[in-house]
């Protein structure tokens, strides 16, 4: 048990810093840098693709082993994690047109993309290749989540101060949000000697 808990725990630090989702593995770029122009979106959307990462991980877990794994028809995992995926972000859609309706509206169109976010469903996909046990699927998909949003969240402020630098104009926008995202995945990568999980 004890050796379980240490393995989640290192899956859930390497997912945030060494093995990013976004900087290392190059997952959910599309609204990495779409949402990033405001630090406020950002945060929200890390948020809830966190919170889908991590609920959608442990769902994703218990359909395949204990009902696609049984009944041998784990050949279908691609098209029933995106449909978990997908009723689940209806579900936190919903939660947040209600409970946070200024963020919702701010998220916009994004919100709903978080169903074909490839971030999401490649840490449902790590999870099966890798033959994670639940609570370090669980670990590896809020880990990845929080990867992901503290590089969304960096990448915002980093895009929100050079506002104000004299940044080329054939570089303003998304010029220079690839290179920071460039130069910010080096530095995620340099860590990656710390810890690795296959």
């Amino acid at each position: 048990m004890m050796h379980s808990q240490l393995s989640a725990a290192v899956i859930l630090f390497a997912a945030i810093f060494t093995n990013n989702v976004v900087l290392s593995n190059f997952l959910g770029l599309c609204s990495f840098l779409a949402v990033s122009k405001a630090v406020k979106s950002s945060i929200g959307l890390g948020v809830a693709v966190a919170f889908v990462m991590a609920a959608t991980a442990g769902l994703n877990w218990l359909v395949y082993h204990h009902v696609l794994v049984p009944l041998g028809l784990t050949y279908l995992r691609f098209a029933v994690f995106i449909l978990v995926i997908a009723g689940f972000v209806q579900f936190v859609e919903m939660a947040m047109e209600r409970l946070a309706p200024a963020l919702y509206f701010t998220l916009g169109i994004f919100l709903p993309l978080i169903t074909v976010n490839c971030a999401v469903l490649g840490v449902a996909l790590f999870m099966v290749i890798r033959e994670y046990s639940f609570l370090e699927s669980v670990a590896y998909g809020f880990g990845g989540g929080v990867g992901y949003l503290v590089a969304i969240m960096i990448l915002a402020t980093l895009r929100w101060r050079t506002r104000k630098s004299k940044v080329p104009p054939a570089l303003q926008g998304a010029g220079i949000a690839v290179i920071m995202s460039g130069i910010m995945a080096l530095g995620f990568v340099g860590l990656s000697g710390l810890i690795t999980i296959n």
